[in-house]
């Protein structure tokens, strides 16, 4: 079951698509996080997600936000992913220990062995203030992280 909304976020420290450490502390006090976990990368409901935030980048990528997709590739997955899609955003690896960050989130798929369709809105104190998680075939609206972005 995926974390609540009031919940403190669990902290996590992970690898992005160039090999750079993230941690979610190093947005504390600063930005908020809109925190995105996908199934795979190069798999047609994923990419569609993804490239729909990415063209609407200055919604999600501002003074005030920052998005950080999640999936349980590994980085150089990610990097050709990223680099292939034109993503400029942190795409993180999950991979090792496998789905660790999704399992704290309560969006791991223990059967599938990857990560459900989960978007967590974190404020900037760390609380989680907005969720959503679909199923692995189903996509988001991104509209509905924007309005609740504007809550923040």
């Amino acid at each position: 079951m995926a974390i609540e909304v009031g919940t403190e976020a669990p902290e996590f420290e992970l690898k992005d698509n160039h090999g750079r450490t993230v941690t979610l502390a190093e947005f504390r006090g600063e930005k908020n996080v809109v925190l995105l976990f996908y199934p795979f990368a190069f798999t047609g409901v994923c990419t569609g997600e993804l490239c729909a935030l990415r063209d609407e980048l200055p919604s999600f990528v501002n003074d005030d936000t920052q998005l950080l997709a999640v999936s349980n590739d590994s980085i150089h997955t990610l990097r050709v992913f990223g680099e292939q899609e034109g993503l400029e955003y942190p795409l993180l690896s999950d991979f090792w220990p496998h789905g660790e960050v999704s399992r704290a989130y309560g969006v791991f798929d223990e059967e599938k062995g990857c990560a459900v369709r989960g978007t967590f809105i974190i404020d900037k104190e760390g609380v989680v203030r907005w969720t959503v998680v679909n199923g692995l075939p189903d996509a988001r609206d991104l509209n509905e992280y924007v309005k609740a972005l504007r809550t923040l």
